[in-house]
């Protein structure tokens, strides 16, 4: 799938108006806070019912506004058009598919896979555990619903035994134990076999982009170690009752799982320059790229704010050499950034953004 025109009403800064975007490349250049992001969330809220920098959507609204409206055309690989329609009122959220409702957001979000590089990855590697938790249940809830839904029970049956050590309901926890056990058994496994793979990409990537022939790896630390089935987890819980009793909480779980970064045998964060920090999570969104397209067969959409000034123009080309496979892809670049704007003129639309208005460059 690829968007077609894109279209604001309320939102943010943007101008209210309809852009045509049918190309490969869409370029957004303009100065900072102009409204070259605004453009990309919107896009990313189109593809998932969310944004991927606030979750409080009044907060998308234009400026003395309360409600705002997103729409867009796409194409199908089999050039079939859809149509897309998100809009936010203080009473209702709505989203809508060729004129029907979504209700759940798993419906949209298979609808066209969309990867965003923003500044924000950066806590992927030097951030808190639960960011990399996040990072790598993203990227396999992407390709696959039945995780999803698996992580989905888990939050719900862990919300509900906390809530019974809580209210100190411990009669039935040894059905809750049950439960947990038997969806996080399959998360585990899951995600060992996910670090499995992407360290078969990751590294090469990193390598081949920061010249380098380091040792970086993934990982991963469960907190239900030396717990390989159902009955064994049963057990852990049964063993941290009383821990979870007095912390009034439940202290293990896939949920205190990590994704630790090696270097050899050293944590990257400790070792690794901020410039290598912030190379390491363009490559994070690569490997997710390459890791969906492994498992489906498809190309995702691509937003890319901003990230690009963050390399040298070396490290620049190599990255944009790694950057394939793709359905269309929505750069955003200063004006005076020339490096990419020069590299050809194949099947791109420039745009230049300035205050929200988004004039097609001449």
């Amino acid at each position: 799938m690829k968007f077609l025109s894109v279209g604001f009403k309320h939102f943010r800064n943007l101008e209210d108006t309809l852009i045509p975007t049918d190309a490969k490349k869409i370029l957004l250049v303009g100065k900072n806070g102009q409204g070259k992001t605004n453009f990309l969330e919107a896009l990313y809220t189109l593809c998932y019912g969310s944004s991927f920098r606030t979750n409080v959507s009044a907060i998308m609204c234009k400026h003395g506004h309360d409600n705002f409206s997103l729409s867009a055309v796409a194409e199908s690989d089999d050039s079939l058009h859809q149509t897309i329609f998100f809009s936010f009122t203080p009473s209702k959220r709505e989203i809508r598919i060729d004129g029907k409702e979504i209700r759940d957001r798993k419906e949209l979000m298979y609808n066209i896979p969309c990867i965003v590089f923003s500044h924000d990855d950066i806590e992927f590697v030097r951030g808190t555990p639960e960011n990399r938790r996040r990072f790598f249940d993203q990227t396999m809830s992407m390709y696959d619903p039945l995780f999803f839904d698996d992580l989905r029970r888990y939050k719900s049956i862990l919300k509900q035994r906390n809530a019974a050590i809580k209210e100190n309901y411990i009669q039935i926890l040894p059905l809750y134990n049950q439960q947990i056990a038997e969806v996080g058994i399959r998360i585990q496994q899951q995600r060992k076999a996910m670090v499995d793979e992407f360290n078969e990409i990751f590294p090469d990537l990193y390598n081949d982009v920061s010249d380098s022939s380091s040792l970086i790896h993934i990982r991963y630390r469960p907190s239900w170690r030396k717990c390989e089935t159902k009955e064994d987890i049963v057990e852990r819980l049964e063993e941290n009752l009383d821990r979870d009793i007095r912390m009034q909480t439940t202290v293990t779980g896939i949920h205190r799982d990590q994704f630790v970064m090696m270097d050899d045998h050293v944590q990257f964060t400790h070792k690794g320059s901020t410039g290598q920090l912030r190379l390491a999570s363009l490559i994070f969104r690569i490997a997710q790229m390459h890791t969906y397209r492994k498992k489906t067969g498809k190309n995702p959409v691509l937003l890319i704010d901003d990230v690009l000034l963050e390399l040298d123009i070396t490290k620049r080309g190599r990255f944009l050499q790694q950057l394939t496979g793709y359905e269309q892809a929505f750069f955003t670049f200063l004006p005076d950034e020339q490096y990419f704007l020069a590299s050809g003129t194949d099947d791109r639309i420039v745009y230049d953004i300035d205050e929200g208005k988004c004039v097609e460059h001449g």
